[in-house]
């Protein structure tokens, strides 16, 4: 089969799990009205674990075919886009690794949701760059994009779940000012989920931040503390 008739296969294979009325939903719950993070998103109505059948269904489609369905308008084709990129990352050699990494950095304009993010900058961004330089991320956490800077904390979660904590903290540094509601929710997250593992490390980064933190990246932050903790924190807020 061609790569376009797979790809044309692919797109039915969404589309025969459309639900009734859960585009709007998702059309709601994901920003995209006026001035919304999400404007202009298109949905077709297909849940997440009906596009991961979709993506294993079609794990092994071309990678320029793959690319295509992250440029797509439709949310859901984006998302299994990159269901297809991780698999093919983490079973593919370096070479394939590469060429992945490559196609999900010249694509990021893309990837411009919260879940799409959330869904690969671990698994693809953090996982390529886990023995190489990082100075990307830091670039990226200077970016004007919501997404760019979003992507530059959430790849750290790779590297969190090893244990290693600086990456993460150093970005956390960067955006603990940011305007946007969605990178407070993601460093909030972070330094959660170092918390989870090493409570001293995120208690430092908190005592130096959190009378002047946002409150939302504060919540997040403290959300599985001792209450007395939390409610320390909280009443350092003004």
């Amino acid at each position: 089969m061609s790569h376009q008739k797979e790809l044309s296969a692919l797109r039915a294979a969404l589309k025969s799990h459309i639900t009734p009325d859960k585009a709007e939903i998702l059309q709601r719950f994901f920003k995209t009205g006026p001035g919304e993070y999400g404007e202009g998103d298109q949905f077709h109505g297909v849940v997440v674990p009906d596009q991961r059948r979709v993506a294993r269904q079609f794990k092994t489609l071309a990678l320029p075919a793959v690319e295509q369905l992250m440029q797509s308008a439709f949310h859901e084709e984006r998302l299994t886009a990159l269901f297809i990129l991780i698999h093919q990352f983490e079973m593919g050699n370096l070479t394939v690794k590469e060429r992945i990494f490559q196609t999900y950095v010249r694509n990021m304009v893309y990837i411009n949701s919260w879940d799409l993010v959330d869904s690969s900058a671990p698994h693809i961004i953090g996982a390529w760059l886990e023995q190489r330089d990082r100075s990307q991320l830091y670039e990226w956490a200077d970016s004007d994009d919501l997404w760019q800077r979003r992507i530059a904390m959430l790849a750290t979660f790779r590297y969190i779940k090893n244990g290693e904590f600086e990456d993460a903290l150093k970005i956390a540094d960067k955006l603990v000012d940011d305007p946007q509601d969605l990178i407070h929710k993601a460093v909030g997250w972070m330094l959660r989920e170092i918390g989870k593992r090493d409570l001293a490390r995120e208690r430092q980064f908190l005592d130096r931040h959190a009378a002047t933190m946002p409150r939302t990246m504060l919540r997040y932050a403290i959300e599985k503390l001792p209450e007395p903790q939390r409610q320390a924190y909280l009443k350092l807020k003004p």
